[in-house]
This record gives C-alpha cells, structure tokens and sequence, in this order.
C-alpha cells in the first residue's frame, strides 16, 4: 500500500471530525506548571528593572545627583528595554520563544549581580542600560508564547497572571530593598534583588513546558518591516500602543518620585518604611489578575474607563499631605494602572492575527518609553513644582487615555453603521 494511503481520511458521506485544539486550559495538562514559570519571569522582570526606584534618594545621597539624575538609573534601564525590545521579538520568531527568554534572564540576572560594584553613577546608569536591553527579551516573548500555546479563552488570564507576576517583582523588589538598604545600603540591596532574579531564572527555565505551537519565522529585515508596518497601519493597535504608554507613564513617575516625598517633611519616612509602601501593588496583582472577568462585564472600553477613573481618583487623593490618604492614593493608581495594562496588552495580542511576537514587541516600545519618559518628567516636575507638578503630569497622561478611548469608541460604531448600510 503506497504511503500516502496510510493516512487517515473521512469516509464519504460522512461528517468531518472536529480539530481538536491542543492548546493549554485552565486545569489541563501543564498549565500550572506555565502560569507559575512565566510568574516567576515576571517576578525577576520587574524585580530587577526597577531595582534602584525605591533607592533614589539614597543613590543621590551616595553620588552627590539631583533626583532627574539619578532617575536615569530607572529610566536608563526601561528605556533600553523599549528600544531593544522589537529586535528581540524578531529573535524570538526565528529562535523560540523559550530559547530567547531563558537568554535574556540569564544575561540580566548575570548583570545584576555586577550592579553593586559600579563605582560611579554614570557606570551605574551603563549597567543599567544592558540590563534593560537584556530584559526586552522576556516582555513579548511571553505574550507571544501565551498567544500561541493557551486557548484564547484563557488568553487574557493568563496574561494576567503574567502582569501580577510584574506586580509582585515590583513589589517585593522595592520592598527588600527598602529593608536591606536601611541597615547595609543600596549596594547590598540591588545585590540582594540580583540573587533572588537567579531563583527566579532557574525555577522558570525548568518549569516552563516546551512549546508546541511555535513556528519559526523569518529574520529577514525586510520581512520584519513589513510586519511592523502592517501593525502600525491598524488603527485599534495603534491606540492600544498609546494607551500603554500614557498609563506607563503615570505609574513611572509616582513611583519615581514618591520616595523623595516620603523622605521629606510632613512626613520623613525611614527608607525601610518607604519600601514598605510598596506593598500596595499586592492590589495590582488582584486587578491585573482579574483583567478577564472586568472586560467580560464592561467590556474592552469600559475596562478602561474604569481603570482611567480609578487612576485619576487615587492622583487627586495623593495631593493631601496626609499618609493615610496618600496611601489609599497609591493603592487607587496601582489598581487601576495594572487593570488597564492587562485589558491593554491582552486587547494587542487578540488583535494581532500575524507576527504576534512583532505587535507585542511595539505595544512593550511604547509601554517602556512611557515609563521612560514618565520617570524623567516625573522627576523634572517634581523638581520644579513639587508633588503637585508629578500629580499634573499624571492627570494629563490619563486624559490621553480616555480622549484615546472615546475616539475608539465613535470608530467603533462608526464602523458598525457602514457594515449595517
């Protein structure tokens, strides 16, 4: 019998076996073991990015910088990021997404034990920058291997848990660092950061499942431009990307300059106390994690409407000189900063039908120049004007995004009305 005979076929007349998809569901065959590797990369990711953020006033102290020079050690690192990260999306495509990943931790953590030892900020400031280079590795590697290997009913959960993976990183980064730098400084506390992120490498490189989804792509520039192009063409992605960015931007520059608040009058908080603050982005973990369940009762919009109005609601609390209020403030602005980046990125990687690795890539550019950008303004404004001015730059930043959702909106029904004509 020829080979080909061998094959199995649909008998005449009758009817056509369904495919069965064979991509991973909440509780089926290792899901787990996916969710908490990609946690753990999210830990390590935001855990080293930010690793300096609580420590600010301390470098400055250290290297005798202003608060907009020692910001650079924050932005250095996430700028890098945004500008690395689309060509380690195109690595991905012709590497795998698992292969780049482990990769790229295992350059970041490798620096971050190097980090300590800068002898001067501008040293520091360089160490940054290649950790945020090696860093762009991970954020749209890991959307595009959820994209691929979980069925698109769990697509925004997962990704989800992968943002409240970068909550906790941050959290428990600034929080350690916080504690460990009151009593040996920020040297140790970076170190301390950079030991834990290797724990975090390991655990994830032998956890995460082997991909079975994944299809070598092409490195050819050309065939990389036409992809960025085709995505940048598409209206709804476009606005996405700068959704990402303003929010980014909002939350860079509070976390930026809040230690410096902290440690000044009213309130002249120790730096262990002030890392503490930082347990508030246990409620992003919550809001990011429940992302899905947001969008499925208010929909994509009115997801972020809501996260728009929480965010603006916790900026206005933040401008009372009282701790409890300026708590609830931080609580209010990480709850609805991590809401709207999850309904954000998920929204990026159901759009993008091609090149998924390329349109999460742009989507993380635009999230990392947002935080560039809001850790410089943030910090520049705070210099000039204070508090208020940090709080300014916020509230512009958010209208942006509802202005951004509001015109997605009229183009949505917009678009209805034609297809019903």
């Amino acid at each position: 019998m020829p080979a080909a005979d061998t094959k199995a076929s649909t008998p005449v007349g009758a009817d056509p076996v369904p495919s069965v998809d064979s991509r991973m569901t909440p509780g089926g065959p290792g899901y787990r073991r996916m969710s908490l590797a990609l946690f753990l990369a999210g830990v390590a990711t935001f855990a080293l990015l930010y690793s300096t953020q609580a420590l600010l006033p301390l470098v400055s102290r250290d290297f005798g910088a202003t608060a907009s020079a020692a910001s650079w050690t924050v932005s250095g690192a996430t700028g890098a990021l945004a500008l690395f990260v689309l060509p380690m999306s195109a690595l991905s495509e012709r590497f795998g997404r698992r292969t780049l990943m482990t990769a790229s931790l295992a350059v970041a953590v490798t620096v971050g034990l190097l980090v300590p030892f800068a002898p001067t900020l501008g040293t520091l400031i360089a160490l940054r920058a290649v950790q945020g280079a090696a860093l762009a590795g991970l954020p749209a590697s890991a959307t595009a291997y959820l994209a691929e290997e979980v069925s698109p009913r769990a697509l925004i959960t997962a990704i989800g848990l992968f943002v409240a993976g970068n909550s906790v990183g941050g959290m428990s980064g600034r929080i350690i660092t916080g504690w460990v730098a009151q009593e040996w400084g920020w040297r140790v506390a970076v170190g301390t950061v950079g030991v834990i992120a290797v724990g975090c490498a390991v655990a994830f490189r032998l956890l995460l499942p082997t991909p079975r989804h994944f299809e070598p792509g092409s490195l050819r520039p050309r065939v990389l431009a036409r992809s960025v192009r085709d995505h940048l063409s598409d209206p709804l992605l476009r606005r996405l990307y700068a959704i990402g960015a303003l929010f980014m931007m909002v939350f860079g520059g509070v976390y930026t300059v809040i230690g410096y608040r902290l440690t000044e009058a009213p309130f002249s908080l120790p730096q262990g106390i002030i890392g503490s603050i930082f347990l508030v982005y246990l409620v992003g973990t919550v809001s990011a994690s429940t992302a899905g369940r947001l969008v499925g009762r208010l929909g994509r919009r009115g997801a972020l409407y809501l996260a728009g109005g929480t965010t603006t609601a916790g900026l206005l609390l933040s401008l009372v000189p009282v701790l409890p209020l300026v708590l609830l403030g931080l609580v209010l602005i990480t709850a609805g900063f991590f809401a709207g980046h999850a309904v954000a990125s998920s929204a990026v990687s159901h759009t993008a039908k091609r090149g998924r690795a390329q349109a999460a890539a742009l989507y993380q550019s635009s999230y990392y120049i947002g935080s560039s950008a809001g850790s410089t303004l943030g910090a520049v404004a705070f210099h000039a004007s204070g508090w208020a001015g940090t709080v300014g730059m916020g509230l512009l930043a958010v209208a942006g995004v509802v202005t951004i959702t509001v015109l997605g909106s009229r183009a949505a029904r917009a678009e209805r009305c034609l297809a019903t004509a």
